[in-house]
């Protein structure tokens, strides 16, 4: 049974909706609150430490998950087992594509994780029932297209400064989307290695390193315990990325 909090802005939402960063910013905003506890029913919210496989290349696709908190690292696997990593998600982001049955990515926990799971055909259902949560899922697929479309510039065009800049900037944009985008300043624990940083944005990890203690040396952020990143002045760090 789902208890429910009543009061005049969350009345019939069941509780484990009521603070979900995906009912106000993802796609499950675009339920009403009976469609919100019907989904509920068959919804499952859990933890998946760093380094977790979440989703496995190849797959059969049962349960789609809406990213709560925490960054969810997107690979693709070549025929010889080589992989690269082609993105990153962060809350509340949703993790899946609707009306597939295998998947054609590798998604993993880059650090803790949590996660709001429900069964595909629960979902695919509320689609055809819903067509503002359709509007939702292609809004936010149009987004990550927009992304991609950036990062291969980024990828093509950037120097190695600006590669990091924008690296660490879209961490910094999307890692606590509570803040909302007028907050001036991030601090963050970077989600992948230095070695994982490299293959995504085709560098080498001494490249990597040097180019992130130069950002230092320049007070562009901040750096404590190698992976404890502070950025005091979001602004500084765009222009450095050319954005």
């Amino acid at each position: 049974m789902f208890i429910v909090r009543e009061d005049i802005h969350t009345a019939g939402v069941p509780v484990l909706c009521v603070s979900c960063e995906a009912r106000h910013r993802g796609i499950c905003g675009a339920l009403n609150a009976g469609q919100l506890v019907d989904l509920a029913k068959s919804t499952k919210r859990h933890k998946a430490e760093a380094g977790k496989e979440l989703v496995g290349d190849s797959r059969s696709v049962e349960r789609f998950s809406n990213v709560l908190s925490g960054v969810v690292k997107l690979t693709k696997t070549l025929s010889d087992g080589r992989q690269q990593i082609v993105g990153l998600q962060f809350a509340p982001d949703f993790l899946g594509r609707p009306f597939q049955s295998e998947s054609t990515l590798s998604a993993e926990a880059a650090t803790d994780v949590e996660l709001c799971s429900f069964p595909r055909q629960a979902l695919e259902r509320m689609i055809k029932e819903q067509p503002d949560l359709e509007h939702r899922l292609l809004e936010q697929k149009l987004r990550e297209l927009d992304q991609a479309r950036d990062w291969m510039v980024a990828l093509g065009r950037k120097t190695a400064s600006e590669k990091i800049a924008s690296f660490l900037l879209m961490i910094a944009r999307n890692i606590a989307p509570a803040a909302g985008p007028e907050r001036r300043g991030a601090a963050f624990d970077l989600p992948l290695s230095r070695a994982e940083i490299a293959d995504f944005l085709g560098l080498t990890v001494e490249t990597v390193s040097r180019q992130i203690t130069r950002l230092r040396g320049e007070g562009v952020i901040r750096v404590e315990n190698n992976r404890h990143l502070i950025v005091d002045d979001i602004g500084r760090l765009a222009a450095r990325a050319g954005d």
